[in-house]
């Protein structure tokens, strides 16, 4: 994610009270890749990226559950033919 996208999900984590810390990958590039981390210390820092997507997703479906036979929702593909006219 760039510096953009890593403010949206900070304050998203805010929001939704979930642990991390969202900084530049590498501390001295900060127009590169930014990941979300335990820690602000780049010394002892572990990644937590995906642990924080699972996160994500575990607070939508609490908050929008489906169940687990529920038809396929949207568009469905298929053909409409005309009557015949004549």
């Amino acid at each position: 994610m760039n510096a953009e996208e890593a403010r949206q999900v900070d304050a998203t984590l805010r929001r939704l009270g979930i642990p991390g810390v969202v900084t530049p990958a590498d501390p001295e590039d900060a127009a590169g890749e930014w990941r979300v981390y335990d820690s602000a210390d780049p010394a002892i820092r572990k990644d937590i990226t995906a642990d924080v997507l699972a996160a994500f997703v575990a607070k939508f479906r609490e908050a929008n559950p489906e169940s687990p036979g529920k038809p396929q929702t949207g568009p469905t593909r298929g053909f409409i033919i005309p009557p015949n006219e004549d």
